[in-house]
């Protein structure tokens, strides 16, 4: 069966007894670790017992399509079910899972993950298919998403979070959820759980110099037209393990915001301070000096050519690092303040 992204968050919270086995795909690889984690904690009494808890891997079916049935089979010791976890499997693996649902013995829970799958594949039209199966997409967090991610991350602490402090760390997160919590993680060490309400200045003292902070780099970069600081920042976001959709989603907002700004009539100074999340203090000027620079028409094209390259980037097999990082540096080499500077 096919779930939805409401349906999948109640699906990990509590399985379906009736299901035999589960596709996690998707491009946010944290996402999918983190659902699988949490699905292995459900299942298995002791997460760490070696007996019940089986690792494969895509290759290992290939070579021997009988090893998810056997592992599938095997008692564990004490009683429990056993679980079943296969990397990196594709279409190549369809076969195999489909004997495994027709009705191989054992009551093991398999979960399957695998990278971002294209609606024709046949791995995922089997779990969508199967009633004792189910299909969870694995997407990066969009803004509604990461606001919930966050403010139950919070919750779940016993501290309250404020508005603007959201906002900020929903600006700044969302390229992968296991990096999304390791900086939500930084906040709640300094903060201390159950003390108080976590403010913009909580986050902005963890967040403000964090790798997460290269996406501002990249939009900065962008939006100023400036090349070389531009590539260095991208190369930095890549290595930081930011996906080439955050990139691109990073420099939208960027230019959603000057777009407010620059549209709000009056002066630039106030729409600034109107902005929510507050524009962060280190980048005020830059982002001043775009807003002024920057006419509706050209934001327009540039929201329009990121999401093109957004759209691009999703397909898959695309070289996506490619195709973002050619769209970002397309957008800089038009941006209104490197023609001014270069005259």
């Amino acid at each position: 069966m096919k779930l939805n992204a409401k349906q999948a968050e109640s699906f990990v919270r509590s399985p379906d007894p009736a299901v035999r086995a589960v596709l996690l795909y998707g491009p946010d690889a944290g996402l999918r670790r983190e659902r699988s984690a949490a699905l292995l904690a459900k299942i298995v009494d002791d997460p760490a017992d070696p007996f019940a808890v089986s690792e494969l891997t895509g290759a290992q079916l290939a070579e021997d399509p009988a090893r998810l049935a056997d592992e599938a089979a095997a008692l564990v010791f004490g009683g429990g079910r056993r679980f079943v976890r296969v990397r990196d499997a594709g279409d190549k693996a369809t076969a195999t899972v489909k004997d495994f649902l027709s009705g191989s013995p054992g009551d093991a829970f398999v979960v399957i993950e695998a990278d971002d799958l294209p609606a024709r594949s046949t791995l995922r039209k089997l779990f969508e298919s199967d009633k004792a199966a189910a299909a969870l997409a694995c997407y990066h967090d969009d803004s509604r998403s990461l606001e919930a991610v966050v403010r139950s991350f919070f919750a779940d602490a016993g501290l309250a979070i404020g508005r603007d402090a959201v906002a900020f760390l929903s600006a700044h997160l969302g390229g992968d959820r296991e990096l999304t919590r390791r900086e939500l993680e930084k906040v709640l060490l300094f903060k201390g759980a159950g003390t108080g309400e976590v403010t913009l200045q909580d986050v902005e003292i963890c967040v403000g110099d964090s790798a997460l902070l290269s996406l501002d780099d990249v939009a900065l970069a962008t939006g100023a037209g400036n090349l070389p600081a531009l590539e260095r920042a991208v190369a930095r976001s890549f290595t930081e393990g930011n996906s080439p959709i955050s990139l691109l989603r990073a420099a939208a907002r960027h230019f959603q915001r000057i777009h407010a700004v620059a549209g709000a009539g009056g002066a630039v100074d106030d729409a600034m301070k109107r902005l929510r999340p507050p524009v962060f203090w280190k980048t005020a000027a830059a982002f001043k000096a775009q807003a002024e620079a920057w006419r509706p028409a050209q934001l327009a094209r540039a929201l329009e050519r990121l999401l093109e390259a957004e759209a691009a980037c999703k397909r898959t097999g695309a070289p996506a690092e490619t195709l973002a990082s050619r769209a970002l540096l397309e957008i800089a080499a038009n941006a209104p303040g490197r023609r001014r500077r270069a005259g």
